[in-house]
């Protein structure tokens, strides 16, 4: 059983996400004391007990949703499960930086604020209201390529998330995004949905983004995982620690080839995935890309029984 470990990305936030493993396993809860410490706040209370409009504000939602992932690694530690039981790691969009705090190329602290910094910068690289993204329900890459390129009109249309066979998410300027929901629409796709976010990821307009989260990452230390990363834009393992800077750099404008990314761990023997952290996204994705590949969401205490207990 060859397996990797999957970490979500934004969308998966819940108010009490973490919560159960934090009072289950006190190296769970030293994650969030020290998310807290990081940043100099009590995110925890808000990931907690918060309001989730609150939660879902980019700058919350990326730290949050990696301070829960590494509590539920750690919760599996202390079971007995090692990051280096998976043959890689990978993560959606933010989720990468939850798989290389995991896979011990990033400090934890480090990972927090360098999160909060790629929210605030994503948050403000498009004033509210001008950028807007959408999913492409029942077309393919090429084909919402050429919808975007269409829709685009002298402004920012681009496929920005490919996330599985059936669906490819557009990132964009606003008019041109609502564009290329109804020609995606003409041109046979089951549904296009604007998606309820804050600002347009992954596409050219995130440059400004782009620019910050370089200075940020140029001042932290970055080590070799323990695991391989298979990177976001480039849909293959990758180690350099130099590169893994570069990479998450390009992410930010980039598109997250997720779809080709889990195809990559399937042609290198992966037939099970862990998914660590909230909600149970990834996993629904994965089904759709290739049903040979078995997959576990791992968000509770109980969760983490019963994959340790399988393991034993």
């Amino acid at each position: 059983m060859t397996r990797a470990f999957v970490f979500p990305g934004q969308g998966a936030q819940t108010i009490g996400m973490g919560k159960a493993l934090a009072e289950a396993y006190p190296a769970a809860q030293a994650v969030f004391d020290e998310v807290d410490e990081a940043l100099d706040e009590k995110l925890s209370s808000l990931i907690w007990e918060g309001d989730i409009a609150d939660l879902t504000l980019t700058q919350n939602a990326q730290p949050a949703l990696m301070a829960t992932s590494i509590a539920a690694i750690r919760a599996l530690e202390a079971e007995g499960v090692s990051v280096t039981d998976a043959a890689f790691v990978a993560g959606h969009s933010l989720g990468e930086y939850s798989a290389l705090a995991a896979a011990g190329s990033l400090a934890v602290a480090d990972a927090a604020r360098l999160l909060r910094t790629r929210g605030q910068a994503m948050q403000s690289a498009v004033p509210v209201g001008e950028g807007a993204m959408a999913a492409i329900l029942g077309l393919d890459l090429d084909a919402v390529r050429a919808v975007a390129e269409e829709a685009a009109q002298g402004e920012v249309c681009q496929a920005a998330n490919d996330n599985d066979p059936t669906q490819v998410v557009v990132s964009g300027s606003k008019a041109a995004v609502e564009r290329a929901a109804e020609i995606a629409k003409e041109k046979g796709a089951k549904r296009a949905v604007m998606l309820p976010v804050s600002a347009p990821f992954h596409c050219a307009l995130m440059q400004p983004a782009a620019d910050v989260m370089a200075e940020a990452l140029a001042t932290v230390e970055i080590k070799a995982p323990t695991v391989p990363l298979v990177a976001n834009v480039r849909a293959e393992a990758v180690t350099d620690p130099d590169l893994i800077r570069q990479l998450l750099v390009e992410q930010v404008t980039g598109s997250v080839r997720w779809r080709e990314s889990v195809q990559y761990m399937a042609a290198q023997g992966v037939t099970e995935t862990w998914e660590i952290g909230a909600g149970k996204a990834l996993s629904g994705m994965i089904r759709k890309i290739n049903r040979d590949i078995a997959g576990k969401a791992i968000s509770t205490p109980d969760d983490v029984q019963k994959v340790t207990q399988a393991e034993s």
